[in-house]
């Protein structure tokens, strides 16, 4: 069925070409003259409306990849199970891609083993594309022949309203990927909108889905959660709708974990990178410090029950082992300065490369929680050089250095008897 799209003439938005970059441009209108359709899809489109300045631009259009590399000859071909035209312009890639629609049954070849490789490369019409799109402000596109905005499924009134809403029904295209309910949560938590009730409760009904999508790909949305300075906005809500416990391999959080995330984001956001042994620190922060509080007797009891509390995430995501160390080490040192300054094996912790970190870890913990504020003072007074170390034992799990032994003093030789004199 053809739906009769919106149609906004350039007098009526806002995107200019000028916001748009040169090489973009330049592959917009040599398809375009060619004979082509030619528009600014997806992300791009939506960004440009809200007024962001978008990360990058994607191109859509009726030539087939075939037909792309022919125009172009910086123009390579990717991707075996999405074929993709890559425009390069030295460094810079302008992905232009073939308008698809959804494969019917008897579109499909006789071996099943290709079903999967053919159904996402049938192509069709703009109109089909934005339907097969996850989310309505993301299915809008900007035509260069007319400068217009073309809407085929009510994006530019969800724009209006900020409101995420699914295209299609959401129970059937959440189990069709599982990994779309939390890429629902984090598009509505990246752009401040509200995610609509419809796909809310299709979220609640189906959570379970997301422990059959692969861990890989689980492990890579949730470092695009902290990369993009949402990941406590999103797994306070995946929580509240039942899918947290089903993301992480049965933790569900809580509120002192999500508070800690809040400020990890805004760290984030004040330019100090993330990487993913601290993500998964804060994670766990708060379950280990109730399963290890400060007066555990001993660090390697304390080392040992860091490496319980991770072991879950840790194994269900594959975690290289050099990760899973270093966070280990974060949650470790965090256990080592919630003592206080003075404990032994202080001087060599503090010049572990772990320590910096993990003090920044029990900071934030500490401004969320109200907890261990006096400790990270004091701290922070003896980094600044108010009050120096006065041990000088070894770093967290390795043996107290052994102390120096009296030198004992020998008795002096008694001087061998002259040689008589001779006759």
């Amino acid at each position: 069925m053809t739906t009769t799209p919106t149609i906004l003439p350039r007098s009526e938005h806002t995107v200019s070409r000028k916001q748009i970059d040169e090489s973009t441009l330049k592959v917009l209108y040599r398809l375009h003259g060619s004979g082509f359709k030619a528009y600014l899809v997806g992300g791009g489109v939506r960004d440009l409306l809200l007024g962001r300045k978008p990360k990058d631009f994607d191109v859509g259009t009726d030539a087939t990849p075939g037909q792309v590399k022919k125009l172009f000859r910086n123009c390579f071909l990717v991707g075996r199970r999405f074929r993709l035209a890559h425009v390069r312009f030295g460094s810079e890639v302008v992905e232009v891609a073939t308008f698809r629609r959804r494969a019917e049954a008897d579109d499909l070849p006789e071996n099943p083993d290709d079903h999967q490789h053919f159904a996402e490369n049938v192509f069709g019409t703009p109109e089909e594309d934005a339907s097969r799109r996850d989310f309505t402000v993301n299915a809008l596109f900007y035509d260069i022949a007319s400068f217009s905005i073309i809407d085929y499924v009510g994006g530019l009134e969800d724009l209006r309203l900020k409101r995420l809403r699914v295209i299609g029904d959401p129970l059937e295209r959440f189990t069709e990927d599982p990994v779309r309910m939390l890429r629902a949560l984090e598009f509505a938590a990246r752009l401040d909108f509200t995610l609509d009730a419809e796909a809310r409760s299709a979220i609640y009904r189906r959570a379970p889905l997301i422990a059959e999508a692969a861990p890989a790909r689980i492990r890579e949305e949730l470092m695009e959660l902290f990369r993009h300075r949402v990941a406590g906005k999103v797994l306070r809500s995946a929580h509240d709708l039942g899918l947290l416990t089903h993301l992480l391999a049965g933790y569900d959080g809580d509120a002192a974990t999500f508070a800690l995330l809040d400020a990890v984001d805004t760290r984030t956001a004040a330019g100090t990178p993330i990487d993913e042994a601290f993500a998964i620190a804060a994670l766990y922060l708060a379950r280990f410090l109730r399963i290890c509080p400060r007066d555990t007797p001993g660090v390697n009891e304390a080392l040992h029950l860091a490496g319980l509390t991770l072991a879950p995430h840790c194994s269900y995501f594959h975690i290289a082992s050099g990760t899973r160390h270093q966070a280990r080490e974060l949650l470790l040192g965090a256990f080592r300065l919630c003592r206080g300054p003075g404990q032994r094996g202080e001087r060599r912790f503090l010049q572990h490369p772990s320590s910096k970190q993990a003090l920044e870890l029990l900071t934030l913990w500490a401004s969320t929680s109200g907890e261990h504020g006096n400790i990270v003072a004091a701290w922070q007074a003896l980094l600044a050089g108010e009050k120096a170390p006065v041990t000088t034992d070894s770093a967290a799990g390795e043996r107290p250095a052994k102390k120096s032994r009296r030198r004992r003093r020998r008795k002096p030789r008694l001087a061998a008897p002259s040689a008589p004199p001779p006759h």
